[in-house]
C-alpha cells in the first residue's frame, strides 16, 4: 500500500515539475527507476549520500528535499499554479482529523485572545486533550459557574509545502474539564511537552467547518 511521506512527494514535486521520468531521474542520480519509485512511495528518509544524488539529478539541494527550514513557519513561496479552494463538509472534516496528532486551541484568556498546540485524540466523537491541574489553561477554560461551559475553538491543519496544499479543519464546543468523579477517559494522548498533565479536557463539537486547498 502507498503511503508517502514529505520526502517522497518532495521528489515526486520536483520529478513532475522537470517532466522527468522515473528512469531519467534514476540515471542521473545512478539508481534503479523501482528504488526511486520506492522514495516516492513509502514513508521514510534515505542515507544523506542517496539524497545527494537525487537533489542534483532533481536540480535542487539536499535541504529542499529534506524540507530545510525546519525553524522557519510554513507555507513560505508561491502558489500552486491555479489554485482551489474547497469548503469541507463536517464528516470529511472528522474524517481527516479522527487520527489525533497536534491541534490548536483557541479561547479568550487572561491575557487576552489565546492558541496554543496541544497533542490531542478523538475519543467517542469528541476532541480530548490533556493539561496541567491548576495551569493557565485550566484556570482560562472555567467559567467560576457550575454546569456553565466556555465555547472555544479548536484547530487541526495540513500542509504540503512541496505541493503548496493543504487543509485546516475548525471545531468549535463547549471545553468540559473531565473530573475525578466521572468514569475516567481510556483515551491514548500523550502530551509532547511532557511533564504532570494529567487534567483531561474534552471539546463535544457543535459545529466543523473546514478548507482545502488543491492546486492544479
Amino acid at each position: 500500500m502507498k503511503n508517502p511521506g514529505d520526502f517522497g512527494r518532495r521528489i515526486t514535486h520536483h520529478r513532475t515539475k522537470l517532466s522527468f521520468t522515473l528512469e531519467e531521474v534514476a540515471g542521473r542520480a545512478d539508481m534503479s527507476p523501482g528504488y526511486v519509485q520506492y522514495l516516492e512511495d513509502h514513508l521514510g528518509t534515505p542515507d544523506r549520500d542517496t539524497v545527494t544524488r537525487l537533489a542534483k539529478a532533481l536540480e535542487t539541494t539536499p535541504e529542499d528535499l529534506l524540507g530545510g527550514g525546519f525553524d522557519r513557519p510554513p507555507g513560505r513561496g508561491a502558489t500552486a499554479g491555479q489554485p482551489e479552494l474547497e469548503r469541507l463538509e463536517p464528516g470529511e472534516c472528522l474524517r481527516l482529523i479522527a487520527p489525533g496528532g497536534i491541534g490548536r486551541v483557541a479561547f479568550n484568556g487572561s491575557h487576552g485572545p489565546t492558541v496554543l498546540p496541544v497533542n490531542y485524540t478523538v475519543h467517542d466523537g469528541a476532541i480530548v486533550f490533556r493539561t496541567q491541574h491548576g495551569g493557565p489553561m485550566d484556570q482560562d477554560l472555567r467559567t467560576g459557574l457550575k454546569g456553565v461551559e466556555i465555547k472555544i475553538g479548536f484547530e487541526v491543519d495540513r500542509i504540503d509545502e512541496a505541493r503548496r496544499e493543504g487543509w485546516s479543519v475548525l471545531v468549535q464546543g463547549p471545553a468540559h474539564h473531565v473530573t475525578d468523579d466521572e468514569a475516567p477517559i481510556d483515551a491514548d494522548v500523550t502530551p509532547w511537552a511532557g511533564g504532570e498533565r494529567h487534567l483531561y479536557i474534552r471539546i463535544v463539537p457543535h459545529q466543523v467547518t473546514g478548507r482545502r486547498i488543491h492546486g492544479l
